[in-house]
Formats: C-alpha cells, structure tokens, sequence
C-alpha cells in the first residue's frame, strides 16, 4: 500500500487543487445558481463519475493512447467543445418561467448528472491530467502499482466531490434568492448558456 507521508502529501495537494475554481467549479456553481442546490450536486456527481472513468482510463492505459495521438486528442477535444457549446446555446434560449414562485426548475438533476458526466470524458487535457499527475504518487517498491492507482484516484473523486458540493450549497443558496426576482429570471440562462460557451470555445483552443 501506498506509505503514509506520500497519502498525506498527495491529499494535501489533491485538496489545494480542488477547490481552485477551474472548469468543474464554473459549471456546478452555474447549474446550482440557476437549478438549485440539489442539481448542483447533482452536477458534482456527474463530474466525481467522469473523473472515476479518467481515472480506469489512465490505469488500462486508453489516456497514454490520446496522449501520444495529435488526432484522436483534437477529435475527442472537439467533440467535448462542441457538447459545451451546444448546451450554452440550448440554455440562452430556453425560455425562462413566467412565474418566478413556479417551482419547475430548468434542468432536473438527473438531467445534470449525465451532462456532467459526458463534459468530464469528453474533456481530454482531464484524461492527460490523470496520466500524468497520479503516477507521480506511486511507487512499486509499495505494492500493486494498479491498487495505489486506484486508491489516489478514489481519492481524488472524493475530495472532488466534497469541493462541488460546497460549491453547489453556496450557489445554491445565493441562487434561489436570485430567482425570486424576475429581471434575474429573465437572464439567468443566457448568463449559464454564456458560461458553457465559454468553457467550450476554452477547450477548443487548449494544445496537448
């Protein structure tokens, strides 16, 4: 098993990393802010099970496979930009409730969780992340390479987790006082559509 000053250091990095706000904090704190609390951590989830799959893609080697392909990166990359745009264009121009106290929400959690899911796969500097940043922690001298794998990445969802799920509380909160006011009402799609088109046009242009 993995030696314990190596397990300290790694979560106290893991746990640094996670709660700077990057891509997985923008789009739960845009989903939470405009669909509440329980589609944000819905949103969370969606992105701990897309880091789960990172994760046994880096252990059965499918990310080193992106990683040495300049094609099937940018394809895979395109493919997660276009998902991204596609759903901020969706989101601009769905049509906000009439009623401000309706309690139909925009997206269902369910709904959120699978998206999540399919941005996280399909963002391929994540894949290489994995790839490079959980070997760093392994040492065979420890024992089965393909367990202490799997335990830095159980480890990384988790912490992960925990970092969306405060995220999603926060904005959630802050979002349902939000939408009591109609004008907010009015724009919040086009703000969250905003945020997904420009988390995708990011990913477009990222290089290996």
């Amino acid at each position: 098993m993995i030696d314990p000053v190596t397990l300290i250091t790694y979560i106290a990095v893991v746990f640094g990393f996670v709660f700077v706000p990057g891509p997985a904090t923008l789009l739960t704190v845009a989903r939470a802010t405009s669909s509440g609390t329980k589609v944000g951590i819905a949103t969370g989830a969606g992105v701990a099970a897309g880091d789960v799959i990172h994760t046994v893609m880096a252990i059965v080697g499918i990310s080193a496979v992106i990683a040495a392909s300049a094609t099937l990166f940018s394809i895979v990359k395109y493919i997660g930009a276009a998902y991204l745009v596609y759903l901020g264009i969706r989101a601009i121009f769905e049509k906000a409730p009439a009623d401000p106290s309706a309690r139909s929400l925009p997206v269902s959690a369910g709904r959120a969780f699978r998206q999540a899911i399919l941005t996280e796969v399909l963002n391929p500097k994540t894949a290489l992340f994995f790839l490079a940043f959980l070997p760093q922690f392994v040492h065979p001298q420890s024992g089965f390479v393909v367990l202490q794998l799997m335990t830095l990445g159980i480890i990384f969802v988790l912490l992960g987790l925990f970092s969306t799920v405060v995220f999603a509380v926060s904005a959630g909160g802050l979002g349902s006082l939000l939408r009591r006011n109609p004008a907010v009402l009015k724009w919040q799609g086009k703000a969250v559509g905003g945020i997904y088109c420009a988390l995708g046009i990011r990913l477009a242009l990222q290089q290996r």
